[in-house]
């Protein structure tokens, strides 16, 4: 064994027996390097990734490479969901390299940590005639080498520079309009989604879309979306057998996904499917949020109440070898014997043609037309055929379940759980399914019992009763955004005063006041060769703007302008340098909060949570929600509660209305504009 064996990261763990001299990222390793003016080999990946297992298999388990690697490197492991600051730092250097990025990530750097050659996958012989000319390059010229690594992380620092001129004026709505017009541009209007492959979900994108639609009455942005929602349902990406999304799909139709199912996916999902099925009513929506919750929680759920990360793209096939997506493909004589007399009308249904079929006869369930259609055009109920398709999953499930399952990455992370503790609280907005909240406290009882120290912090992962690391921002603004969802079902304040405490100890360990922005990673811990502010929203929205729409939140519960000025100056610095609108779509669903349409709404009532129900049942995406059935001293609730009558506030621009006493009048006016 290497010294991976002492770690406990699934990902670190699979790499325990390779004859490479691992290594896990700490500072001895570091110190290791340059006490012995080794260069670095830095391979990070995580355990659900395809190509990551490819590459061990073929380079990582070979006892050839194994020594070159060993004679002439330290050899690092990162797991790259345990570090995601390693990740980006690392990943902005093979970007500037290369022109792209991705996973497995392998870097060549000096013995202090400073990059000078990376790129993604590698061949065997390719990897090792590299590591043998970069060997040689440094024993012989290695100020070139240092020369090089001197650039490339000026280029890297670079990337952090974010102007600190603060526009102290109104947030331009014409701005925004005119970004989603040039994002209209890559809209595939076939399939949903942006117009090319791979297709990732974005959940962010089409939360942002959603709104920004229903307050602008955009319908060609509204239909764009619905389509995308219900071709993703529809796709191999979502598994209809058992719920549960995959990471992305490698075509245009959302058809073959990279298999691998990833919490953090699960848990944005089943919040925009949430907001959609409030929107539309429509019984897909539901249907996806059921299917994925129940999955979540039979497969990627602990006995304590926290989330585990993923399950693994391969799994072994019926020759007993890790193969992609051997658990969830079937073939055709497979298919026949099971549905027997129904195997024709479920072939109409989940496309067992040249459509439905992916490669080596293996066909992935797609759907690409409703249910609906397909019951008139075979002269039946569509009801009838509603029920055979949930015997139909049945029925596959059973058979399924006899294959080998995916591998599963047992850790919990801080800020994934607080994605699908969002999700459940979400859901329950939606549906009224008091699991889902019960579901939804007990995580967060979870996370805060194992998580959050007595020394204010949080922890960024835990396993098998241990944690090992330092949060880092997404864990802090991901939980104090579940925090506030969970203060939006229940009404209990202790939920915003939690949230507060930790937005407080934000300030003191991640903010940097000449950037206006929070770091990445605390100032208790040591630090990487650049400092990373994480602006731009990817498949999870950057840290930066989630905890920027936090701010906006509280800083109208507590009646706090130092909230507030930071919220506009980070929201003003990021919007006059936006190009491309997809990358910054949380930033801009903040800027809508700036609109003329936002308001906020305080229910004072005995009845305050049942109104409060009713209210989240409903897509009303431009108003915050407070409400109390008691006094309450919360700043923005403070001295409006009577126990004696029903008191409905609309506020904007910290100007309240008179209070009403009708409950329906309310919502007239809040929705009468859409």
């Amino acid at each position: 064994m290497n010294e991976l064996h002492l770690e406990t990261s699934p990902y670190l763990l699979q790499h325990a027996n390779n004859p490479v001299h691992w290594k896990a990222w700490n500072t001895n390793s570091l110190a290791e390097a340059k006490e012995k003016n080794k260069l670095i080999i830095l391979s990070i990946g995580y355990s659900a990734c395809h190509w990551c297992h490819v590459m061990e298999h073929e380079s990582f388990e070979n006892n050839e490479v194994a020594e070159v690697m060993n004679a002439h490197f330290i050899n690092i492991k990162v797991d790259r969901e345990e570090r995601p600051d390693v990740d980006a730092v690392y990943m902005k250097a093979v970007q500037i390299m290369t022109g792209r990025g991705g996973w497995p990530l392998n870097i060549v750097a000096l013995p202090d940590g400073r990059p000078v050659w990376g790129g993604t996958y590698f061949r065997k012989e390719e990897w090792t005639e590299t590591l043998d000319q970069l060997q040689e390059m440094y024993q012989v010229v290695p100020e070139k080498m240092i020369e090089y690594a001197e650039k490339l992380h000026q280029g890297i620092q670079s990337l952090e520079l974010i102007q600190s001129e603060t526009i102290e004026n109104a947030v331009d709505q014409k701005q925004i309009v005119s970004l989603v017009e040039k994002w209209k541009k890559s809209f595939d209007l076939e399939f949903g989604g942006m117009a090319r492959a791979p297709k990732f979900m974005m959940p962010n994108n089409y939360a942002f879309l959603m709104r920004f639609g229903y307050q602008n009455k955009d319908a060609e942005v509204l239909d764009f979306v619905n389509l995308t929602l219900t071709k993703m349902a529809y796709g191999g990406l979502f598994d209809t057998v058992d719920g549960g999304f995959s990471r992305y799909s490698v075509d245009m139709k959302w058809h073959v996904p990279h298999f691998e199912k990833m919490l953090y996916d699960n848990g944005q999902l089943v919040s925009l499917y949430s907001d959609a099925y409030k929107w539309t009513k429509n019984p897909l929506y539901k249907e996806v949020i059921e299917k994925t919750l129940n999955f979540v929680e039979k497969e990627l759920m602990n006995t304590e109440g926290g989330f585990y990360s993923a399950l693994d793209a391969d799994s072994l096939n019926p020759e007993n070898h890790l193969e992609e997506g051997a658990f969830y493909v079937w073939k055709i004589e497979e298919l026949k014997q099971l549905l027997k007399e129904d195997f024709n009308l479920f072939s109409q249904v989940f496309n067992c043609n040249s459509f439905g079929l992916w490669e080596e006869e293996n066909y992935v369930l797609i759907q690409n037309q409703s249910l609906k259609n397909i019951a008139e055009a075979n002269n039946i109920d569509t009801l009838k055929l509603q029920k055979k398709k949930i015997t139909w999953e049945k029925l596959l499930y059973t058979e399924r379940g006899k294959r080998s399952k995916p591998r599963l990455d047992d850790k919990c992370l801080t800020s994934w759980n607080a994605i699908m503790l969002k999700g459940y609280s979400d859901a329950y907005k939606a549906l009224g399914d008091s699991k889902y909240l019960d579901l939804a406290l007990k995580n967060a009882h979870f996370i805060i019992k194992n998580l959050w120290t007595g020394k204010g912090n949080l922890l960024h992962n835990y396993k098998t009763q241990k944690s090992t690391i330092n949060g880092y921002l997404e864990d802090y603004c991901f939980l104090i955004q579940a925090f506030i969802g969970l203060y939006e079902v229940t009404l209990e304040e202790k939920w915003l005063h939690d949230a507060k405490q930790l937005t407080d100890y934000s300030f003191e360990h991640f903010y940097d006041e000449n950037k206006s922005f929070f770091a990445f990673t605390s100032n208790l811990d040591a630090p990487l060769i650049s400092t990373h502010f994480e602006t731009e929203d990817n498949v999870i929205p950057a840290s930066n703007s989630v905890m920027a729409k936090n701010l906006y939140q509280l800083s109208i519960y507590f009646n706090n302008p130092y909230y507030e000025k930071v919220c506009q100056q980070m929201l003003h610095q990021i919007l006059p340098n936006i190009d491309y609108p997809s990358a910054y779509s949380n930033w801009l669903d903040l800027g809508l909060n700036y609109s003329g349409e936002n308001k906020e709404l305080a229910i004072c009532s005995p009845k305050a949570l049942d109104y409060t129900e009713t209210i989240n049942r409903l897509y009303i995406p431009n108003i915050l929600l407070a409400g109390t059935q008691t006094n309450s001293k919360l700043p923005f609730l403070q001295d409006r509660f009577s126990d004696s009558k029903d008191q409905f506030y609309i506020c904007q621009n910290k100007t309240c209305q008179m209070p009403l006493a009708d409950f329906q009048e309310t919502i007239n006016i809040l929705i009468k504009d859409f």
